[in-house]
């Protein structure tokens, strides 16, 4: 039965559904109805919700959690999800599954409450120090932000990578319809790694990310490359419209992409070939979905330009590349990428 509920209710609902046991966190705008629906309804499923005295201890009492095997999340914005970033690495480092949900609000600094684009950077090229990956998906409606995290738990468990949910203040406060009998079924996986006591094992599990010796460590983070790249080869995933064809292709992900993908919808109505590409998986980048294609690309975000960059990765200079950005927690608008389209469309006609 559907239900209307908000992207941040939506997500915690999901992740209850997933078998979320822990739930660490603190408030902060735009992400709170996470931690207040979770300190309402996780209990109910025996679960525990804490709220921690700050974002670092929220992260550490994750790390603990995961430590022990059990599914765990926690949820911030902005300066909370960078407060976190210590503790991200720590996780990584030690291979620990674990569910972050960052909802972007404007920044840097405590900057604004509203939506904003501008954490890529720190999702995917890795905030915390040391070679590591997240997996790093992001939703664009209220449905996917409850489809997502549930598929956030299982990509965590199975490839034991912490995966970070990148949504932003439209999504998370926004409501729409959501079908939580059409989430996928729940996949659990065996955790014999997990530090919870002996468990019939001859040895005890032990949880560690200091090497003294740098070979050891040195193989230890070339393992764990190992993982990554295979992860680059099967979790890449988009979706695209009208792209094959098309002399403009717009690019965008999030909240923007659904504005984006308005524009290029208009944009064919009035003659111009125009197509789109969304990245859902921001990391891995998802290279296959620029494959072949021979057109200008212009990259909408809400930021001053930071996915543009793995566009321009993945093109690999073969095409020419535009941005339509807004910042400060300013929304585009589709009148605004339409009219960019016919420009480039004018520039290559003219």
């Amino acid at each position: 039965m559907k239900e209307l509920m908000k992207g941040n209710e939506a997500a915690a609902a999901a992740a209850i559904y997933a078998g979320v046991k822990c739930y660490f966190g603190y408030p902060i705008t735009p992400q709170t109805e996470i931690a207040a629906y979770m300190a309402k309804h996780l209990p109910e499923s025996g679960g525990v919700f804490l709220q921690a005295e700050s974002e670092i201890s929220a992260i550490n009492m994750v790390y603990g959690a995961a430590g022990a095997g059990v599914r765990v999340m926690t949820s911030s914005s902005g300066p909370g999800i960078s407060l976190k970033q210590e503790g991200i690495s720590y996780i990584a480092a030690a291979d620990l599954p674990c569910v972050i949900i960052n909802v972007m609000r404007g920044g840097p600094g405590l900057g604004g409450i509203q939506a904003s684009q501008a954490d890529y950077f720190q999702a995917v090229k890795g905030g915390g120090h040391g070679d590591y990956r997240l997996i790093v998906l992001a939703p664009s409606s209220v449905a996917e932000m409850a489809e997502l995290t549930v598929r956030a738990f299982e990509l965590s468990d199975e490839w034991r990578i912490p995966v970070m949910i990148l949504s932003d203040g439209v999504l998370g406060q926004m409501m729409e319809a959501v079908d939580m009998d059409r989430l996928p079924p729940v996949r659990n996986f065996e955790k014999p790694w997990a530090a919870d006591g002996r468990r019939g094992r001859a040895e005890r599990n032990i949880i560690n990310t200091l090497f003294l010796e740098p070979e050891e460590l040195e193989s230890r983070v070339m393992k764990r490359h190992e993982r990554y790249k295979k992860a680059e080869d099967e979790l890449q995933k988009w979706e695209e419209y009208m792209a094959d064809d098309a002399d403009i292709i717009v690019t965008a992900y999030g909240i923007t992409a659904r504005i984006a993908l308005a524009a290029v919808k208009r944009a064919r109505e009035a003659g111009v070939k125009a197509g789109f590409i969304r990245p859902i998986s921001l990391w891995p980048f998802p290279k296959r979905a620029y494959d072949g294609k021979n057109a200008v690309f212009l990259c909408a975000e809400m930021s001053t330009g930071q996915m543009i960059e793995d566009v321009r990765l993945a093109l690999e200079g073969r095409c020419r590349t535009e941005f339509f950005g807004r910042t400060g927690g300013v929304l585009p608008k589709e009148s605004e990428i339409f009219e960019r389209i016919l420009e480039i469309n004018g520039e290559a006609h003219g």
